[in-house]
C-alpha cells in the first residue's frame, strides 16, 4: 500500500519578505516602548533624590511697646484698672476661696507696700482681721478676731488700706462674703498676707 506523502506547505519567496516585513515593523515599536520605559524610571530616580525644599519658619513677632505686657514681678495677680479699686468679678464660691481673690486685690493696689522676700523671724504685729464684701465689692464691716493691741497704729493703717482698697472683687456666686485674713506687719511699714505670704525666716 502506498503512503500518501503529506502535504508541506511551501515557502515561497513571497512569504519570506512578508516574515522579515513584520519582523521589521515590530522592531521599531519595542525600541519606543523601551526608550519610553527608561525615561519614566530616570524621571523616578531624579525625582527622588531631589532634596524637598525646607521651609522657611516665620518671622518673630514684635509687639509694639503700647501692645507688649509687663513682665510680672511677682506671682501675684493685680486688680483690673477701674477708676477706684477692681472692676473684677470674682468666681469663688466660699469664704475661703475668695480670701485668695482679696488678698491680690490688696496686693495689687499697695505693691509698693509690699514686704519682699520671707520676713523675719520677729514681726512687729501680727493681726487677723473679718472684711465683709457686698454685693456690689464694698467693705461693710470690719472685725478684728485678733488685734495687735500693742501697735494701735497698725490697727488703724491696717484698716484705712482696706477701706481705701474698695470695690474688692465682687462675690458674684456669694452676693456678699464675710472672709478672713492674718496681717504680718514689720516694723518698716511694709507687710505680707498669710494667704500670699512667703514664709519667715
Amino acid at each position: 500500500m502506498v503512503k500518501k506523502r503529506e502535504s508541506m506547505p511551501l515557502r515561497n519567496s513571497n512569504d519570506r519578505t512578508i516574515m522579515r516585513h513584520k519582523n521589521l515593523s515590530t522592531e521599531p515599536r519595542r525600541f519606543w516602548l523601551l526608550a519610553m520605559a527608561s525615561s519614566v524610571a530616570v524621571a523616578l530616580l531624579s525625582a527622588c533624590q531631589t532634596p524637598m525644599p525646607i521651609a522657611k519658619p516665620p518671622p518673630p513677632v514684635v509687639l509694639s511697646p503700647e501692645v507688649r505686657a509687663p513682665a510680672p514681678s511677682s506671682p501675684v495677680v493685680s486688680p483690673i484698672p477701674a477708676a477706684q479699686g477692681s472692676a473684677r468679678i470674682s468666681a469663688a464660691t466660699t469664704p475661703r476661696a475668695y480670701r485668695s481673690d482679696g488678698a491680690s486685690h490688696l496686693y495689687g493696689l499697695n505693691a509698693d507696700r509690699i514686704y519682699k522676700g520671707k520676713m523675719p523671724a520677729l514681726l512687729y504685729a501680727i493681726g487677723v482681721l473679718n472684711v465683709e464684701i457686698d454685693r456690689a465689692g464694698r467693705v461693710t464691716k470690719l472685725d478684728w478676731m485678733r488685734a495687735p493691741s500693742h501697735a494701735p497704729e497698725v490697727v488703724a493703717e491696717i484698716e484705712r488700706t482696706v477701706r481705701s482698697a474698695a470695690p474688692f472683687p465682687v462675690p458674684d456666686r456669694m452676693g456678699k462674703v464675710v472672709y478672713t485674713d492674718t496681717w504680718l506687719w514689720d516694723q518698716s511699714g511694709k507687710f505680707q498676707l498669710d494667704t500670699l505670704t512667703e514664709g519667715q525666716n
